[in-house]
């Protein structure tokens, strides 16, 4: 009987082995080394890394729109995961001291002068510590404003799934913006703190809250995130940048680009005598009704109250 055939469908079929030569096995060694080598420049060459990785484009005048866009979006993922929902915006000078600090270098200053009475040096050093001291005042309104607001919403907030309204935001820097900070700080509240990188250091006050303190590159974009929340903008004296502030304010509520707010001028006497706002009105450079955009006080509590007032 024939023995049955059994069919392989594939069947496969082995190359016999092939002896290379030693000029053709260095050959294809040299290939394959060539290779790896350009691999290698492959992935190290800076258009083969990630895009968000690449220090060098995201600083790149190509890459200023996605830089804008961070420094917009960064704080706002913050603020958003810690629950602020509205704010108080504080601007002054950062050349105020406290006053216990102004009093410290008052007496340090007059006790050298009694020393040494002909000394030029020490009879400045008075003459400065003395305005120090003046000017302590309206490091003391802020503060205490600042205490007074952040503990009225303080109680409401803490311990509760409700966002937090009427947050102390400033600077970030030293003097007025310190002294804001500070208050609310006392208070138990959280204060945020927005910082800008200038050609000489300013570091942050140690009363913002850490989770809460930015620092922006762009002007603009900062000025952005005081405006975006601020139910209120209290001014304390100040010079260039606190001016800067204060009448970008004006101009937006008087061409009516951002929402209604209150504007509040504190220290009476020194915005006063720093801008003729009737004059202003005399020339008509400004509506008679524009002056009522804002208000003047010398009381942190009467600042509150206003605040307070304008959303009933």
């Amino acid at each position: 009987m024939p023995t049955d055939i059994i069919r392989i469908p594939f069947e496969e079929k082995f190359e016999s082995p092939v002896i290379l030569t030693d000029q053709q096995e260095e050959k294809i060694e040299q290939q394959e080394e060539n290779t790896d080598t350009n691999v290698q420049n492959l992935l190290n060459s800076p258009s083969y890394s990630l895009a968000f990785l690449d220090h060098d484009f995201i600083r790149s005048n190509y890459a200023r729109s996605i830089r804008l866009q961070l420094e917009m979006e960064k704080p706002e993922w913050f603020m958003r995961q810690y629950g602020i929902r509205s704010t108080v915006i504080v601007f002054g000078s950062a050349r105020f001291i406290s006053r216990k600090k102004a009093a410290r270098l008052l007496a340090e200053a007059e006790e050298n002068l009694a020393l040494q009475p002909d000394n030029t040096e020490f009879r400045e050093a008075v003459k400065a510590a003395k305005l120090h001291w003046e000017t302590s005042i309206y490091y003391e309104q802020a503060r205490e404003f600042a205490r007074i607001v952040s503990e009225d919403n303080v109680k409401r907030s803490l311990g509760s799934d409700e966002p937090f309204d009427y947050v102390i935001c400033t600077g970030g820097g030293p003097g007025i913006m310190e002294a804001a900070n500070r208050g609310a700080h006392e208070a138990g509240a959280p204060t945020i703190g927005l910082n800008i990188k200038l050609p000489y250091e300013q570091r942050p006050n140690p009363y913002v809250s850490p989770q809460l303190c930015f620092q922006f590159h762009y002007f603009n974009v900062r000025k952005l995130h005081f405006m975006l929340r601020a139910k209120a903008l209290v001014v304390c004296p100040g010079g260039f940048g606190t001016f800067d502030e204060f009448f970008e304010g004006l101009t937006l509520r008087q061409t009516e680009r951002m929402q209604q707010i209150p504007i509040i001028l504190l220290g009476t006497d020194f915005w006063q005598r720093c801008v003729n706002f009737d004059y202003l009105v005399e020339t008509g450079v400004i509506n008679r009704g524009d002056l009522e955009l804002f208000h003047l006080t010398d009381s942190p509590q009467e600042a509150w109250n206003m605040i307070k007032a304008f959303y009933r």
